[in-house]
């Protein structure tokens, strides 16, 4: 089962996406929280495997919440649900270290994609926010392009086929089934990616990843 946190300060919202949750029968919603206080309280009791967090909240905010968690209960990832798509957020989202970022407008399957994702160890971006994303590491590709290279160099061939394979999307099984190695193996290489790398999550390393070329565009 894949335990999940579920916080937003509205109680409908809060019904309506886990009425979307109790569809796949591997999910199980453990705990709802009203501000995002509670949320972290709750993430500390709970330790839940996936943390869903509206951004803007009372007494805490989704963003503060989401940095608080990952501090405080490291095993749970966290995913940024939203009406909001500005550029500003999705930034933030992903420096205080969420795997995923979701629209609430968006499709109901992509929010039962991005927790099995997120869950399985990879990160999710709804197809809209990942536009947004990839379009602005297009516009500013050929400057920070030369120096994502010389950040990878540090790595092995082996890690940066690791790492393109981030970059792609996939969580650590499917990694493992395509390299033929088991999935131990790539938990250890995407923790050596993301120190030598120096970055929190795998999000920014497929932001790397992308920078340097590993990633085609057009992906």
């Amino acid at each position: 089962m894949v335990r999940i946190l579920l916080a937003d300060d509205e109680a409908m919202i809060r019904a309506g996406v886990s009425a979307i949750l109790s569809v796949d029968p591997t999910f199980e919603v453990v705990a709802e929280a009203g501000d995002g206080r509670q949320a972290v309280d709750l993430a500390i009791s709970h330790r839940p495997d996936v943390a869903l967090l509206d951004i803007r909240m009372p007494k805490l905010d989704g963003l503060a919440a989401a940095a608080e968690i990952r501090r405080v209960a490291p095993g749970t990832a966290v995913i940024m649900l939203t009406t909001f798509g500005e550029d500003d957020y999705i930034a933030k989202a992903l420096d205080v270290g969420a795997s995923g970022f979701l629209l609430k407008a968006g499709d109901p399957r992509e929010l039962i994609a991005g927790v099995h994702a997120v869950a399985d160890g990879a990160a999710y971006l709804s197809p809209k926010v990942a536009q947004r994303v990839i379009t602005q590491i297009s516009g500013g590709r050929m400057g920070r392009g030369a120096h994502a290279r010389d950040r990878i160099e540090v790595l092995t061939d082996r890690e940066k086929e690791v790492l393109a394979l981030v970059g792609q999307g996939l969580s650590n099984a499917e990694i493992a089934r395509r390299l033929f190695i088991v999935e131990g193996t790539v938990k250890a290489y995407v923790s050596a990616i993301l120190t030598r790398l120096e970055v929190r999550n795998r999000v920014q390393a497929a932001i790397v990843a992308y920078e340097a070329g590993l990633v085609s565009q057009d992906r």
